[in-house]
């Protein structure tokens, strides 16, 4: 029988290219279809790791199938199918061949570490778990397989426990690449910033083209609250990679941050160009046209957001900020109202809407709203100030006195409130809880006197008022 040609090269370590690997896969599939697969074995091993290598997962999968009907009670032909079985999804057929591999060969810690791959992507973690602790009983200080324990439970969020195998793989091998990239993001995970950015550090000490890596880093960065260097790593990711979205979209976040909004835009608009179904993007970019108060382009943009999110709260309570600040009140209503259905809490746009009603001076309007903000969530301060404002503005002194007390619970040292019931206290003519109370604004903010004399212009050469001054620098 003739062959296309003879394998003429034994040196299996040295580079091939792509159709030197197929001609080669050609020729042991002509072998084993002539029948000689056994007598061939070295070279039909061989290309199976070339197909491992070049991801030819069809053909590997064909030459491993035919390497276990020439040496079936072998575990290494038992353990490429079972890979390459990985690499289809195929994860239990994948695992009963590393069960095979293995009664041939307990003591296999690769077919160990592939088995719990297959293990854990049919969602049998503890067993996963358990075959790489297996293969650690026989080599204690592999790093591959202490890589892939701490991937395990990075997956299942144990962060702590996935930290410590990372950090044991690179007591291993301490220029594990993939390793320090793991690391930094359990450190992030946990809130250790400085420890993400060394290990980020030193994953792109090893691999400074890492568009992903730089990325991260810029993450870390923005964390920190540090945005120039965050901009500067997230310009170094997009160099690396142009139409990674989020990195434009994380540079035009730094941007905003520091200020740039013309910066920042340019980058929601690239992020926006190559990734048009993010609604994030088009609500970022109508911050940016906000801050700009380009409230039109502001409005489309959160109209874009909503058409792909019509369940978008904030893109909603935003555009009616934009709706009101055109003088469109109704459309600003329809908004607010629209947010207020979409949330468990709504306080935010209740207080939006108390505002605007107020400003339309609809009164008692407000104060229905701004009422139902604070009791939507009654740590909002600025709800209850609001509401305690517009009932002494209506002349409902009582109630007023009582939010004042409200917003004291809250923070106690709010001087402006303290100066309210004063004021409110002076109309009733409780002059003496007036008295406590302005001594109270006095002593948290001294500049409330100047309010005051501006208030109460007949008072400001008075006794009373001389002697509160003087008490008040004791």
């Amino acid at each position: 029988m003739s062959f296309s040609e003879d394998y003429l090269n034994d040196n299996y370590d040295s580079e091939y290219g792509e159709e030197e690997v197929k001609s080669k896969i050609k020729i042991c599939k002509e072998y084993i279809e002539g029948g000689f697969t056994f007598a061939h074995l070295d070279l039909i091993e061989d290309v199976i790791q070339l197909c491992l290598e070049y991801d030819y997962v069809e053909e590997g999968l064909f030459l491993s199938e035919a390497m276990i009907g020439a040496v079936p009670y072998n575990s290494e032909a038992w353990q490429f199918k079972g890979i390459f079985l990985n690499n289809t999804f195929s994860f239990e057929q994948a695992n009963a061949c590393f069960e095979k591999a293995l009664s041939l060969n307990p003591n296999d810690v690769e077919s160990l570490v592939n088995k719990s791959i297959a293990e854990d992507n049919l969602g049998l973690f503890d067993e996963a778990a358990a075959s790489l602790k297996r293969a650690l009983e026989i080599e204690p200080n592999n790093e591959e397989t202490l890589f892939n324990l701490g991937v395990l439970f990075e997956k299942k969020e144990k962060y702590e426990e996935a930290i410590n195998y990372f950090k044991s793989a690179l007591d291993a091998a301490n220029d594990y690449l993939e390793a320090w990239y793991e690391l930094g993001y359990c450190y992030e995970n946990t809130n250790r910033l400085e420890k993400a950015l060394e290990a980020y550090d030193k994953y792109l000490e090893l691999d400074p083209n890492s568009f992903t890596g730089w990325y991260n880093k810029g993450i870390v960065m923005l964390r920190m609250e540090r945005f120039d260097s965050a901009v500067n790593c997230f310009e170094l990711s997009i160099a690396l990679k142009d139409d990674f979205s989020s990195s434009w979209f994380n540079c035009g976040y730094s941007y905003s941050r520091n200020g740039k909004i013309e910066d920042a835009l340019n980058c929601y608009k690239k992020a926006n160009e190559l990734d048009p179904y993010d609604e994030t993007i088009l609500f970022n970019m109508g911050q940016a046209y906000e801050e700009t108060e380009s409230f039109q382009q502001a409005i489309r943009s959160y109209s874009e957001a909503i058409k792909l999110d019509g369940e978008y709260y904030e893109a909603f309570l935003a555009r009616g900020y934009c709706w009101d600040a055109v003088g469109k009140y109704q459309l600003a209503l329809k908004d607010f109202n629209k947010a207020i259905s979409l949330t468990g809490n709504p306080d935010e746009a209740l207080f939006a809407i108390a505002d605007l009603e107020y400003s339309l001076g609809n009164l008692q309007e407000s104060i229905k709203n701004y009422l139902k903000a604070a009791e939507s969530n009654p740590n909002n301060f600025e709800a209850w100030y609001k509401l305690a404002e517009t009932y002494s503005e209506i002349g409902m002194w009582l109630e007023s006195l009582k939010t004042f007390d409200e917003c004291l619970k809250i923070n106690p040292g709010d001087a402006n409130s303290y100066y309210g019931k004063a004021k409110i206290n002076f109309l009733l003519g409780h002059t003496q809880e007036a008295i406590e109370c302005l001594k109270s604004a006095f002593e948290l903010n001294p500049n409330i006197k100047n309010e005051f004399t501006r208030d109460y212009p007949e008072v400001k050469s008075s006794k009373l008022f001389t002697k509160l001054l003087d008490e008040n620098k004791k």
